[in-house]
């Protein structure tokens, strides 16, 4: 498997496969091409033979650039269980670090108890909020009108970063 940063031209594949991703949950639409045109070189993609089978989109925040914010990330079901978003994650981290980030940060639904503990393992505390959902604390409509998150916040002084780094294609 190969990491590598996204490419614009990766956009078209990876929002024709989102919502199916998600188990037909509709969240294509909050993924944006600007991402894949912009901040490319803090996304990546996994990619096995000629196949996407994985993607982060992250950047580091401008308006405090100590942090690296995680944007949106998936796995195709078909190539979970392999280490593939943990391996997106470290490398999200080492560009990040390069960049001068002191903390990453990522956000999830708070019913999506899979990604909840995906994220505590990789080493990510819940960040409090301004409510509870699900037992969950949450930054209510953080997302939109009742679009509740759970946020997360890992320094990345205490990260696990992937030992190589391989080059983009």
């Amino acid at each position: 498997m190969l990491i590598r940063q996204i490419q614009p031209s990766d956009f078209a594949f990876i929002s024709s496969v989102m919502d199916d991703w998600w188990g037909g949950r509709q969240v294509s639409h909050l993924l944006h091409r600007m991402f894949f045109d912009h901040f490319s070189d803090t996304g990546f993609a996994a990619v096995e033979g000629e196949e996407i089978v994985g993607f982060l989109v992250g950047f580091q925040s401008q308006s405090r650039p100590e942090i690296g914010y995680i944007h949106f990330v998936g796995v195709s079901p078909a190539a979970r269980g392999k280490e593939i978003g943990r391996s997106l994650y470290r490398r999200f981290f080492a560009a990040a670090r390069e960049r001068g980030c002191l903390e990453a940060q990522a956000i999830t639904s708070p019913g999506n108890a899979a990604s909840i503990a995906f994220h505590q393992r990789m080493g990510f505390a819940l960040l409090e909020g301004d409510g509870v959902e699900e037992g969950v604390p949450v930054a209510l409509d953080y997302s939109g009108p009742g679009q509740h998150r759970a946020r997360f916040s890992l320094p990345l002084a205490q990260a696990v970063f992937q030992a190589t780094r391989p080059q983009a294609d």
